[in-house]
């Protein structure tokens, strides 16, 4: 019996769900229940009858799945998979902004912890994030924007509003430069570019639809070009050839590659499921803070 057999043999054994983001490697999403982004993942698990989530992907991922799901139990196969930019801020720099931006609402990428969830006022995804910012910044509110600049600055473009950058960055994304872009467009002129929010400013310049990892694989579906350049971890590349197999997709740079990501395999997969860990334990009052943050997000989803 081959290690995918033994998986799918245990995970029937604990009643098990496998998430997989869209930048795992091939056979994890080829394995997995669900692939897509890290709240829709959660979202889907939680309408599931599966006592235990086995989420591919980092540990914030994974936490987030817990504050949805507070009575499943979460496993992450690989507990040093990290994310550098939810790592680039801790609850006691919400603390000190509170303290520096009195008054100021303050709103969290879901790229964040959840202890830092916890203490923002509102969470928002890459996919959102531009509407969540418009609709907070009405009634005139100051609003400090965590943790990501990058996606900060374009959601601040895209709404009209002014806010307070924390200015961490994504290492995975900022790889990707303007000049991979026009180097990727020489190769392949006919191609229209994806590019995540998460990119710099010229990046996005430089690009045709600015896309969360869902909005790539939904435009992908229905562009009417056969050629694509992506400028996003080269993971999603994967489903989007899988889901299309009559277009071609190509990497921005091969530099776009999150070691943090791949550190999931099929070995520790079968492992937490053989052992039931590691799992993700979250305080009470963390779960309680977070799952209101995270409560409006879900009336904001697109």
């Amino acid at each position: 019996m081959g290690i995918v057999e033994d998986i799918l043999r245990l995970k029937k054994k604990r009643r098990a769900v496998i998430l997989a983001h869209n930048y795992q490697r091939p056979e994890v999403q080829d394995l997995a229940d669900f692939v897509g982004d890290s709240l829709g993942l959660s979202i889907q698990a939680s309408g599931t009858a599966a006592g235990v989530i086995v989420f591919c992907g980092v540990r914030f991922m994974a936490e987030t799945a817990k504050i949805v799901s507070p009575g499943k139990t979460v496993l992450l196969p690989d507990m040093d998979a990290l994310c550098p930019l939810a790592d680039m801020i801790t609850a006691e720099d919400i603390t000190a902004l509170r303290r520096e931006h009195e008054g100021a609402k303050i709103l969290c990428y879901v790229n964040t912890s959840a202890q830092v969830k916890a203490g923002c006022d509102m969470c928002c995804t890459s996919a959102n994030a531009a509407s969540v910012v418009k609709e907070l910044a009405r009634d005139g509110s100051r609003l400090v924007f965590v943790p990501d600049g990058n996606l900060a600055e374009y959601a601040s473009e895209q709404a009209g509003a002014d806010v307070v950058s924390w200015g961490g960055f994504c290492p995975t994304h900022t790889a990707i430069t303007d000049e991979c872009i026009v180097e990727a467009k020489n190769r392949h002129p006919d191609a229209v570019v994806y590019a995540h929010p998460e990119c710099t400013s010229e990046v996005r310049r430089l690009a045709d639809r600015i896309l969360s990892t869902e909005g790539m694989c939904w435009y992908a579906r229905e562009e009417k070009g056969r050629e694509v350049i992506v400028a996003t971890e080269t993971g999603i590349l994967h489903r989007l050839r899988r889901e299309n197999p009559g277009k071609r997709f190509f990497a921005a740079t091969e530099e776009a590659f999150c070691p943090n990501m791949k550190r999931v395999t099929l070995e520790k997969i079968l492992q937490a499921l053989e052992r039931m860990e590691p799992e993700i334990v979250l305080p009470r009052e963390v779960i309680h803070g977070a799952r209101r943050c995270l409560r409006g997000l879900f009336m904001h989803r697109s």
